[in-house]
C-alpha cells in the first residue's frame, strides 16, 4: 500500500458536496453539470465530491457515475480538486468500484461507512483497510451515523490513519470535540474535514482542515472566505462570515438532503428541478424558510 499522505494537502479549505443536476424525468443534466463546475472554479471552491449523499449517490448508475467524474476531470483541468464517492455496503463492491475509479485522474476517493448492515469497530477498520489496499488512490473516511445507523469512533479513525493510503476523514458528528480526540489519536499528516455545516467554522478552529460543504452548492465564495478566514486563525472575521451563513446551515436541512439544496439551486436558476424518487421536490411549507434564508446569505435579492 503507497503512502499518499503527501497529496492530502490539496483537500484543504471549502470542498462541495456537489448536487447532481437532472432534469424533471429525472436524467443527468450534463451541461447544467459542466456550468457548475465552472461556477465552483470561478467562486474560490477548492474541490468538488461527486456522488457523495448530496449528488444522490443511492439512485446514480455506475455509467453516470463515470461520466460526471471524466467530465469534471477535463473541464477542472487541476484547478480544482476531484474527489469521488465510492463507498457502499458491501465490502466487496467497494473495493470494485474503489479499483474502478481509481484509474481515473482523481485527488482521492471518498468512502462512507457501510449503512444499514452496522459492523462493529473491527469490522470497519477492516472494511477501510480492505479497500485502501485496493485502492490507488488516497482515501478519505466519511462518518456520518446519522445517514449510516453506525458511527465510527476516534479510536477506530485513528488507527486507520496509520495506514498510508488513508489520508483524512470526513467527520460529521457536529462539533469540534470529536476533531480534537480524531487529532489525538490520529497519525501526524492526518486531515479532519467537517462534515457539518453548521458548526464547521468550531471545527476548523479546533484544527480540521476544512469543510465538505452543503451549503457551498448555492454559497460557494461565502463558504469559501469563512473556511478561509477560520484556517487563518482570523476567528473573528470567520465568525462575522459565519453568522450570514447559519441560517442556510439550518434551512437546507429541513428536509433530508439534498431536497432543500437542489430546490434552492432551482431558485437560483442554476440547475432544473428533476430529483429521484424516493426523494421527492420540497414541501412547499418549507418554501419560505430556504428562501429567507438565501436572502440572508447574499445570495438572493
Amino acid at each position: 500500500m503507497a503512502d499518499r499522505r503527501g497529496s492530502a494537502e490539496i483537500l484543504t479549505g471549502s470542498l462541495v458536496a456537489i448536487v447532481t443536476p437532472m432534469a424533471s424525468d429525472g436524467a443527468v443534466d450534463f451541461e447544467a453539470w459542466d456550468r457548475l463546475i465552472d461556477w465552483h472554479v470561478d467562486s474560490g471552491t477548492r474541490g468538488v465530491v461527486i456522488g457523495g449523499t448530496t449528488g444522490e449517490s443511492a439512485t446514480l448508475e455506475e455509467h453516470e457515475l463515470l461520466e460526471l467524474t471524466e467530465r469534471t476531470c477535463a473541464r477542472s483541468a487541476g484547478r480544482i480538486a476531484v474527489v469521488v464517492g465510492a463507498g457502499s455496503s458491501s465490502t466487496a463492491a467497494t473495493v470494485a468500484r474503489a479499483r474502478s475509479l481509481s484509474q481515473l485522474p482523481l485527488d482521492a476517493l471518498l468512502v462512507v461507512t457501510p449503512a444499514y448492515n452496522r459492523p462493529t469497530q473491527e469490522g470497519l477498520y477492516r472494511h477501510f483497510a480492505t479497500v485502501a489496499e485496493a485502492a490507488t488512490q488516497p482515501l478519505i473516511l466519511y462518518n456520518v451515523p446519522a445517514r449510516t445507523a453506525v458511527d465510527m469512533l476516534p479510536a477506530t479513525t485513528g488507527r486507520l490513519s496509520q495506514l498510508p493510503g488513508i489520508v483524512a476523514v470526513k467527520e460529521a458528528v457536529p462539533g469540534a470535540d470529536r476533531v480534537r480526540q480524531i487529532l489525538a489519536l490520529s497519525q501526524d499528516g492526518f486531515l479532519v474535514l467537517s462534515g457539518d455545516d453548521a458548526t464547521a467554522r468550531e471545527a476548523i478552529l479546533a484544527g480540521a482542515r476544512g469543510v465538505i460543504s452543503v451549503s457551498a452548492n448555492v454559497a460557494p465564495r461565502a463558504m469559501s472566505e469563512m473556511v478561509a478566514a477560520a484556517l487563518h486563525g482570523d476567528a473573528a472575521t470567520a465568525m462575522r462570515l459565519d453568522s450570514a451563513l447559519q441560517g442556510l446551515h439550518q434551512a437546507l436541512f429541513l428536509e433530508a438532503n439534498p431536497i432543500p439544496v437542489k430546490w434552492a439551486l432551482a431558485q437560483l436558476g442554476r440547475i432544473g428541478p428533476g430529483i429521484r424518487l424516493p426523494l421527492t421536490e420540497l414541501s412547499e411549507s418549507h418554501w419560505p424558510g430556504v428562501l429567507a434564508a438565501l436572502r440572508a446569505a447574499g445570495q438572493m435579492a
